[in-house]
């Protein structure tokens, strides 16, 4: 039996690896592979895709496990903290850009004040997952300008069920919007309500008894199961799948196993997203565009510079310095996802015309297809822009309104620079810790045995669940940034393993390793350590050094000797032929040799 699903997504991935690995090659962002690929495949291009709304559903996939791994990255606690922002913020943000865009449509452009709203709803709207796959990529999530931009896309996200209702009133068909409207609230109360609960009476006993199986394969299983579920709960109510997802991600931050929740997901995350961005390629109409090339151009100008100018606004009045107002708005400038679901229902409306529909779409995948270069090197424009003069007196005003905050919500991170990276926390591990902690020098601690992650978080230790082997874990210790990584683990395997990705992922940092036996040496410093210790042969210098001291050997020779025996990791002991004619111990009226004893 023919799938016809499985054959385009043969054509699918087939296509985005040819087009990504050019890509690489002229090195453009991944996101626009995809986007290429949408448009070369889909009904406008080659007309190659079958399966259309199947292509679409695996794109829905990928956004639900794009926001579950943003809500594990932002926690309940971070989400708290910029309660503020979510509201204020993305309220001044979605009005401030629907009444730009009502003035624009509906006195330049003559649109009829329906049409000119309801065009406010969708470029009130910015890219949730392209923004956050980019924060996400750069490490700024949690930045400032990271936690403002989440903010205000959450609102929207949550503004856009309510986008959604008011549509039939705009075009006149709905019979009663408040009553549907105050059932959607009671609704998505009632599920906040169950979501906490089970975020800190179930879930967290679920993941123990999982953990403690020891079984991979029932972690991830699990996750997912948290994930699709919260995301169905949502959408029964007439919420996004998206929003849902980012829920079950907030629950489980709260967790010890959050960390390695995302490690799983990521995989799974990277190949449906990429649907995502090839369905919406898909419904680029190039005939069109070619034939309104310069006035599509001109709007998309025109968009970018609006959403930027309100969100500028917007993030001034939150009261936050000049170079967060900079980043967040070059973020959010762009037509996001949800836009066209609902432009499809103004379709459905006769909001939209067929014409305007396609401005629309061209308008909004030209804005996404620009988002990962500015976002990419919004730093750089940032940096130019601040460097323009500005008049003493509007600089005056900004510090004044930035003063506040800046005094009172000033963000604790601790500032992992130059640390120790801690795998395991058995008793090497743990001796580590206390010694780093007697020197001060900062360190991070990371295990996979649930008890010891536990016992060291009792103990106030900076411990994290997690497979050190896996990039996502090593990102979230800094691994890049610290000056040493201390492996000391049991499993040989595992110990090789970790080895050769910290050493893929950070070419500096200098790796130890602790092994048990002489012969697991070579093939952890072929994978990258740049030190190992053995057991075995520390075991046997630490016997000779004492019997070197019941021959009443100084102290300073002992420590020259042994120094020399550790030299080359171990090579001195390693190595059959080894001579050390050169190394003499002066040994008080003795003589040192070797004899065979006959049994």
């Amino acid at each position: 039996m023919e799938l016809p699903i499985l054959k385009d997504i043969v054509i699918i991935l087939g296509f985005s690896v040819v087009i990504i690995l050019l890509f690489q090659k002229l090195k453009l962002p991944e996101i626009l592979g995809f986007l290429l690929t949408g448009v070369i495949t889909g009904p406008h291009g080659l007309n190659i895709i079958n399966a259309s709304h199947e292509v679409e559903l695996l794109s829905e996939i990928g956004i639900i496990f794009l926001l579950f791994v943003i809500g594990i990255e932002f926690s309940l606690k971070g989400l708290v903290s910029i309660k503020n922002t979510v509201i204020w913020g993305g309220l001044m943000q979605v009005v401030g850009t629907i009444a730009f865009t009502f003035l624009s449509a509906y006195y330049f452009f003559e649109l009829s004040y329906q049409t000119s709203i309801f065009l406010g709803f969708l470029l009130s709207l910015s890219s949730t997952a392209i923004v956050l796959k980019m924060l996400q990529e750069k490490g700024e999530i949690t930045s400032p300008h990271g936690r403002v931009t989440v903010a205000i896309l959450i609102f929207q996200d949550i503004i856009v069920v309510l986008m959604m209702l008011l549509t039939p009133l705009l075009a006149n068909q709905s019979q009663s919007p408040l009553m549907e409207l105050g059932i959607l609230f009671l609704k998505l109360g009632a599920i906040l309500v169950v979501l906490f609960a089970l975020g800190k009476y179930v879930i967290p006993n679920l993941f123990k008894q999982v953990v403690k199986s020891k079984s991979r394969e029932l972690f991830i299983l699990t996750t997912v199961v948290i994930c699709f579920a919260t995301a169905w709960m949502t959408s029964a109510v007439g919420l996004s799948l998206a929003l849902g997802a980012f829920f079950a991600g907030l629950i489980i931050s709260e967790s010890d196993y959050s960390h390695q929740a995302t490690a799983n997901i990521l995989p799974f995350r990277e190949i449906f997203i990429s649907f995502f961005f090839v369905s919406v390629g898909m419904l680029l109409d190039l005939n069109f565009f070619i034939h309104h090339i310069f006035s599509i151009h001109a709007l998309v100008i025109a968009v970018i510079l609006l959403k930027i100018i309100v969100v500028v606004i917007t993030v001034i009045l939150l009261k936050y310095p000049a170079r967060t107002v900079l980043l967040t708005s070059l973020s959010l400038f762009q037509v996001g996802e949800f836009a066209f679901l609902l432009s499809a229902k103004g379709m459905e409306y006769k909001l939209l015309s067929d014409n305007s529909y396609q401005y629309f779409l061209a308008i909004s995948i030209i804005s996404m297809g620009a988002t990962p270069f500015i976002i990419k090197y919004s730093s750089e424009i940032t940096a130019y822009f601040l460097k323009i003069p500005v008049p003493a007196q509007v600089r005056y005003r900004l510090r004044e309104i930035t003063k506040n905050r800046a005094k009172n919500n000033t963000i604790e991170e601790t500032n992992y620079h130059d640390h120790i990276v801690i795998i395991g926390y058995g008793l090497n591990g743990e001796n580590v810790a206390k010694a780093a902690k007697t020197a001060k020098i900062p360190y991070l601690i990371v295990d996979l045995d649930a008890e010891a992650v536990k016992k060291g978080q009792l103990n106030n230790e900076p411990m994290i669940y997690g497979d050190a082997a896996d990039e996502t874990i090593l990102k979230y210790v800094h691994v890049h940034e610290a000056r040493v990584v201390v492996v000391a683990i049991s499993s040989p395997e595992a110990t090789k393993k970790i080895v050769k990705s910290v050493r893929e992922y950070s070419k500096k940092t200098y790796i130890i390793v602790r092994t048990r036996y002489e012969s697991e040496i070579e093939g952890n410093l072929k994978f990258g350590a740049d030190e190992v210790i053995s057991e075995e042969f520390e075991t046997s210098i630490e016997i000779f050094t004492r019997v070197l001291k019941k021959y009443l050997i100084p102290q300073d020779e002992i420590r020259i000797f042994i120094d020399h025996i550790r030299s080359d990791n171990y090579d001195m002991l390693r190595s059959v032929n080894t001579t050390n004619n050169n190394l003499q111990l002066n040994l008080p009226d003795m003589e040192v040799a070797r004899l065979f004893v006959q049994q």
